[in-house]
C-alpha cells in the first residue's frame, strides 16, 4: 500500500482557537469540514495531546480561521511549531480580534471565521471529532484558501539537502528532521503529532 496516496485528498489548512478560564490557545489543523447545511453543521478533528483539544474539550467552543493563499510561514511555526502546555501563543499576537463569542480569530493570512459550539463528540483513538454547530462567521478577504497542495509548494520553504553523514528523516507534513540510522516505528513527530508513517528518508552516508 502507497500511504502517500492520502496527500492527494483535497485539505483545506485552519488556525483553531479556543478560551478557557482566561488563557487563549490555538493550533494549526487541517480537518474541518461542513456536515450539514440545515442545520449549519461543522465537523473539526484534533489530536488528543494538543492543549487545543483539552480547551475545546472542556468549553466545547471554538474558532476556525481559514488560512488563505498570502499567509506566511511564520503563521505555521507559531500556532504549528510550539505548544500552548509551554507557552502563550497569544502574547504580543497583533493579528487577531475576539469574535462575539469571546474565542480569538486571526486576522492576517486567513480569509475568512467561524464561530462553532460543540455539540457532539467522537473517539477516533489518538483523535477526537468535534461535531459543532455554526454560531457566527464572516468574511475578511476575497484571497483563495491555501489548499494543504499549496502549502506544501508555495509557503513551506524547501528543505537544505546539504549532505550530511547521518541519516536524515523528514516529516511531510511539518518539515521537522530526525537524526537517525532508523526511525522507530511508533514515533510522533513532536511538531504536529504525525506519525511515523508520515517521514520520509531524504539522504544518507
Amino acid at each position: 500500500m502507497n500511504n502517500n496516496a492520502m496527500f492527494k485528498l483535497s485539505y483545506g489548512l485552519f488556525v483553531i482557537t479556543a478560551k478557557e478560564n482566561g488563557f487563549d490557545n490555538g493550533c494549526i489543523i487541517n480537518t474541518a469540514q461542513q456536515v450539514t447545511d440545515k442545520p449549519n453543521r461543522i465537523s473539526v478533528t484534533i489530536n488528543k495531546s494538543g492543549k487545543t483539544h483539552d480547551m475545546i474539550k472542556n468549553t466545547g467552543v471554538f474558532n476556525i480561521s481559514i488560512i488563505s493563499e498570502d499567509a506566511d510561514f511564520e503563521l505555521f511555526k507559531h500556532f504549528g511549531f510550539q505548544s500552548g502546555a509551554n507557552c502563550n501563543k497569544f502574547n504580543n499576537f497583533e493579528a487577531a480580534n475576539r469574535s462575539e463569542n469571546g474565542v480569538f480569530y486571526i486576522t492576517a493570512g486567513v480569509n475568512s471565521y467561524i464561530s462553532a459550539n460543540v455539540i457532539q463528540e467522537i473517539d477516533l483513538g489518538t483523535h477526537t471529532m468535534f461535531i459543532a454547530d455554526v454560531t457566527d462567521s464572516d468574511i475578511l478577504s476575497d484571497i483563495p484558501s491555501a489548499t494543504y497542495a499549496y502549502y506544501h509548494s508555495h509557503i513551506k520553504p524547501k528543505p537544505n539537502e546539504k549532505k550530511t553523514s547521518k541519516t536524515v528523516w523528514r516529516c511531510k507534513v511539518c518539515g521537522y528532521i530526525y537524526e537517525g540510522k532508523e526511525l522507530p516505528e511508533d514515533f510522533t513527530c513532536p511538531i504536529c503529532k504525525h506519525p511515523a508513517s508520515d517521514f520520509e528518508k531524504i539522504e544518507s552516508d
